[in-house]
């Protein structure tokens, strides 16, 4: 029952670090694109708006390998402390 609980606060936890590691990981994403038009814009060289240029590189962004490497804040815990109760009971 011990490890039921501890499971299910585990995975609260886990869930709560996901969303704000999502959340900034987006963020400083979308700082640096606006900052990269602010840059194209004071040059001159920029083709579209701000938001067009935004929206299409938080599109690019949500198919990259960064947002799916996110998924490991669930993965390696769960991961290291099945390995932790194996090699501690089974060996």
């Amino acid at each position: 029952m011990a490890f039921i609980r501890l499971a299910i606060f585990g995975l609260i936890v886990l869930t709560v670090l996901f969303w704000l590691v999502r959340l900034y990981a987006r963020s400083v994403r979308r700082e640096a694109l606006e900052e990269d038009w602010n840059e194209a814009a004071a040059e001159g060289r920029a083709e579209t708006t701000r938001e067009a240029y935004v929206e299409a590189g938080m599109r690019d962004y949500e198919k990259s390998l960064l947002r799916k490497l996110i998924w490991l804040v669930y993965v390696l815990p769960i991961v290291v402390v099945g390995l932790i109760v194996y090699l501690m009971n089974y060996r």
